[in-house]
């Protein structure tokens, strides 16, 4: 079993992360680029590296927890040379299927072991270890994480074997969980331009065949106008955009997913890029629409 873990981010995601890493008895060395985002996870037992190549530079695994490509590819440029021979990459930011492949083959590159590792959940999930884990890697690789991944997470699908096979998944399930939200939305906004009650849709759908938790979870949100970032719609449309270049890479149509990240660009553009992505109802105001129709 690794005992020494360096996670690298530590935002929403990553800093429940790193809390259960600590609880399950590993080594936890913590950087982020701003320290004073990482430094009340000292109160965990994480250790808090203002160096990124202290951080990595005794972890028997590295976990990668970022925004998107460019900030993974940024910190790992300067992170790669410092970490061991025998470290394993544990990437589980979510970057796309281009973004992926370019980190796997620094990897290659520098000669540490690459494991593609998205992770589906959110804030309270992270918090809770409960995580779904999507991994792509080697077989002989699995062994080495899976004590990790017991620790963030309530779940482990190893998809593949390659550098892609996990975030294929992960974009798969994203495109599912933001329709959800695209989709409750919608429906939230035009029972009440109808003038009625936006509860009674939430009620009508309770317990039937077309209702799921999460649509409940954002409906309420929605309706209560408060977006504490479970989410944040930043990453929403980042992740948006990412699944409308799989989609396109593998053939099929993506105006769907096109039309739900506008509403996801638009409802940004209105000040919303911080609060959880449920916020993504304000698009659906009058201006929203006249943005989305250019």
């Amino acid at each position: 079993m690794s005992t020494s873990v360096a996670v690298l981010g530590t935002g929403i995601m990553g800093s429940g992360m790193a809390k259960n890493l600590a609880k399950a008895g590993f080594e936890v060395t913590a950087w982020n680029r701003h320290r004073e985002k990482a430094e009340p996870l000292a109160e965990a037992g994480v250790k808090i590296a203002g160096d990124l190549k202290e951080a990595v530079a005794a972890a028997d695994v590295v976990v990668t927890m970022l925004f998107d490509a460019d900030a993974v590819e940024g910190v790992m440029g300067e992170a790669l040379p410092a970490m061991r021979e025998d470290a394993v990459w544990v990437q589980s930011s979510t970057v796309g299927l281009p973004g992926v492949a370019r980190l796997a083959e620094r990897a290659r590159h520098q000669g540490i072991a690459f494991v593609d590792a998205p992770v589906l959940g959110t804030r309270q999930p992270a918090e809770e270890g409960t995580l779904l884990v999507l991994a792509g890697c080697p077989e002989d690789l699995r062994e080495r994480v899976q004590p990790v991944f017991d620790a963030i997470g309530s779940k482990t699908v190893w998809v593949g074997e390659l550098p892609g096979d996990g975030h294929k998944l992960k974009l798969v399930a994203n495109s599912w969980v933001l329709s959800i939200v695209g989709a409750t939305a919608q429906a939230i906004d035009l029972t009440k331009r109808l003038g009625l009650d936006p509860k009674l849709f939430l009620d009508t759908i309770s317990g039937g065949v077309t209702d799921c938790a999460y649509a409940q979870l954002k409906g309420k949100a929605m309706i209560a106008g408060e977006f504490p970032p479970a989410f944040p719609l930043s990453g929403a449309a980042k992740d948006a955009e990412l699944i409308v270049d799989a989609m396109d890479f593998a053939g099929t149509r993506s105006a769907l997913m096109e039309a739900l990240a506008a509403q996801f660009r638009d409802a940004i553009d209105g000040g919303h890029g911080s609060e959880d992505m449920a916020s993504v109802i304000a698009a659906f105001d009058a201006g929203g629409q006249d943005r989305a129709s250019r």
